[in-house]
């Protein structure tokens, strides 16, 4: 079976392909260090890979944006949309919420040992959704936290975890300043905070 992975981490690019290929199963037929480079691939790729395993960093990109890009090339093209597993350190609750919505098939800690990870793979490639037990307990309990915020407010939490500034947020959104502060001043009045740094911690 077919894999590519799309991460700019060359060491740990070769620590999966030793792991992958050495199961006799999968194949890495392709890999990508930023979200172009992937498009690219993906275009000109005869058939697409069974499998995706997609990080969130990727220098400047953002990987999850990579979910959305993926789904609009498959629709249009009217073939089958690969499985993506998104394997990152940043293993919040509110990034696995994300690629989850986004349409990722699973979500694994870049901690995670080689068990996991094909344990993981095995799970998606059978059409099912991996999250670990760890990360399932962090989901439930952050539903309760998110379920006091309104999408937008939401909307602003994901842009400010992201490290974007009013003016990029309120770009990005299509409303003015004033009415990201707005937002941003309802979060810290729900939550008890007083800065972005904490906000980064939800």
């Amino acid at each position: 079976m077919d894999i590519m992975l799309i991460d700019d981490h060359p060491l740990l690019n070769a620590g999966l392909i030793s792991i992958l290929e050495g199961t006799g199963i999968f194949t890495v037929s392709a890999q990508a260090v930023s979200l172009n480079q992937a498009m690219d691939i993906i275009e000109e790729a005869e058939d697409l890979p069974h499998l995706i395993i997609l990080d969130i960093l990727l220098g400047e990109d953002n990987g999850l944006d990579f979910l959305p890009m993926l789904e609009a090339f498959c629709r249009r093209k009217k073939i089958r949309k690969p499985a993506v597993l998104v394997c990152s350190a940043l293993d919040d609750a509110f990034k696995v919420q994300s690629a989850l919505k986004l349409g990722a098939s699973g979500f694994l800690s870049k901690t995670s040992g080689k068990s996991e990870l094909l344990n993981a793979i095995d799970t998606i490639l059978c059409g099912e959704v991996y999250i670990s037990s760890e990360m399932n307990s962090r989901l439930s309990e952050s539903s309760k936290i998110y379920s006091k915020f309104s999408k937008r407010e939401i909307d602003v939490i994901n842009a400010i975890k992201q490290n974007k500034i009013n003016k990029i947020i309120a770009s990005d959104m299509g409303i003015s300043i004033r009415t990201v502060e707005n937002y941003i001043s309802k979060i810290y009045f729900k939550t008890g905070f007083s800065t972005r740094e904490e906000i980064n911690k939800l």
